[in-house]
This record gives C-alpha cells, structure tokens and sequence, in this order.
C-alpha cells in the first residue's frame, strides 16, 4: 500500500465515522425518553417538569437537531464524548477503562482460538475424507451451532457452582476469572476458523506447485509448513482482523454472563438507562476500532503475500 493508498484509506475512514457519527445522533435523537428526566431519576431524585425544562435549556436539549450535532461532533473531534448520565462520569473515561479489560480478553480469546483451530485446520485438511477429518469437522459443526450464552451457562454450572473452580463474578485482576468468558469465546471462533483453515489449506494442496516439488523429492511435511501454510495465510488475516474487532468492541452477551467489566457490559448498561451520549460515544467508538483494524490487516497484506510487494514495486 503506497502513501496515495494509504491517504485515501484514511479519508474514506473520516467520511464513514461522519456518516455513523450522524446516524448514530439522529436515532438517539428520535428515540423516546428523555435524557434529562433519565440522569435524575437515577440519581433518585424525583424531578419536576420545572426542573427538566430548566435543565433541558441548560445542556442546549432544546436547540435544534443540526446545532445539538455539530456541538456533540465538535466536542467528539476533541475527544469530549459528553458525560454518562447514569454514571455521571466523562464518556471517553469510561470507554479507555473498559478498554483494556475487554483487551485481555480479546487477545486471550485469540490465543486460545489459534492454538486450536490452526493444528485442527490443517489435520483436517491432510487427511481429508478420513476419519480424523470427519471427527473434526463433526466437532466444528457443533461448536458453531452452540449459542455463546448457552455455553458461558454451561461452563459457569459446570466450573462455578458446581466444582468450584473458578469464581461465578469476573473481575479484572485475577486471572482465573477471565479463563471461562475467554474459553466460551474460543470455542465458537476455534470451530469457525478451523473450517476456514482446512479450505485455504485444501485448496493450496491442489495447485501444482505441490506436485512439483513432491515430484523433487520435497518432504511433504516441509511443503505444508514453508508453502502450503503460509499460502493460506490471507483469508485467515482478514478473519482475524473482523474477529479483533468485533471482540475489541465488547461482546455484550458474554460479558454479561459473567459480570465481565468490559465494553459489552458497557454497552448493555447504557442501552438499558437511556444513557444516550454513552451510546453515542460507544458506537462511534466500535466504528473507529473496526476500521483502524481493517487497516492495519489490509497493510499486513503486503508483508504475507510477496505478490502484492511486487504489484506496490510496479505501480
């Protein structure tokens, strides 16, 4: 990716934030409830339409729609995502201490996911049509029809309450705590990736250039981990890359079951409160996270694959 490309990548990255940051506004904007009415009741003060209107008026809740946006989109261009109504606190605060929690789950999850799926995928593609393929592929068919949250419940029944092995709430210092959030996490990842992998590494067993260098005297074992492998590489970069994302962001469901203080649970709260600058601040912030994730896949492309080197070298 050349510098034009990379200008481009990151000009198409502002124009689609604009557009979900103003989305994002107008549905919250049209949404019912009020905010105003939200931040007091949950500090358990009973308010009165006096006192509404004069706070509505304070905080500019009465201005119209395009000045409201353009003063959000102005603070957020300055990292003010506004303040949490039900938590009181800043906005952008809240999402860099969910943050790193959610990170360590994310990369834990990961690690175990590969450690799984990468030597599964790859037996499975070797001994293709035999029976550790059709096992492997019996248990990837299982583990993606298994809902998260049915899993995450099975996993706390079975190691919280009734063997006692790992507390029922997740807290963010101890390290047996996030063992089964990640585990139910992986579980459905590993079966997806797995099936991912053993296709990208069928289908590279099948070019001809297997069958040159095993005509050579090439030991396969060789052939699968220099070539074949890192041949596969591109689908399961771009993959992953959906994958961190979409982990980065919070998954709600999971962390919710588990009381995991992350972005997921973030998030769930603010939809439940009405906490409407919370999830204005949070979408956008799931947005930018994705994208700046696909970047970086799309740049990584150019260090696995020596053909897209060449095409950079010729344009």
């Amino acid at each position: 990716m050349d510098k034009k490309q990379l200008i481009s990548r990151v000009f198409q990255i502002v124009v689609v934030l604009f557009g979900i940051s103003f989305f994002t506004f107008a549905l919250t904007y049209i949404s019912p409830g009020d905010p105003v009415r939200n931040m007091l009741v949950s500090t358990g003060v009973m308010p009165t339409e006096e006192k509404i209107a004069s706070i509505r008026e304070t905080m500019g809740l009465n201005d119209p729609f395009f000045v409201q946006y353009f003063r959000w989109l102005s603070n957020c261009v300055h990292g003010d995502f506004g303040t949490s109504f039900s938590l009181n606190r800043p906005v952008a605060e809240l999402l860099m201490e969910r943050l790193w929690p959610t990170l360590k789950l994310t990369v834990f999850s990961i690690i175990i996911m590969l450690a799984v799926a990468i030597p599964s995928g790859v037996l499975s593609a070797v001994y293709h049509n035999r029976w550790p393929d059709n096992l492997i592929r019996g248990i990837t068919f299982l583990g993606v029809s298994l809902p998260n949250f049915w899993v995450g419940l099975l996993l706390m029944l079975l190691f919280c309450v009734k063997m006692t092995i790992f507390p029922v709430v997740c807290s963010t210092t101890d390290f047996k705590s996030m063992i089964l959030p990640s585990l139910t996490l992986a579980i459905a990842m590993s079966s997806k990736y797995t099936r991912q992998v053993r296709t990208a590494v069928l289908e590279e067993l099948n070019q001809d250039y297997v069958t040159g260098c095993l005509a050579r005297g090439v030991r396969k074992r060789r052939i699968l981990w220099r070539n074949v492998f890192s041949n596969s590489l591109l689908p399961l970069i771009t993959m992953l890359g959906l994958s961190i994302g979409s982990l980065l962001g919070g998954t709600a469901v999971v962390e919710v079951i588990f009381s995991y203080p992350g972005l997921g649970n973030l998030a769930v709260t603010a939809i439940t409160s009405c906490d409407y600058y919370l999830i204005q601040g949070y979408v956008l912030w799931i947005a930018l996270i994705y994208m700046a994730v696909n970047l970086v896949v799309d740049i990584s492309y150019i260090y696995v694959d020596p053909r897209m080197r060449l095409k950079g070298r010729e344009s």
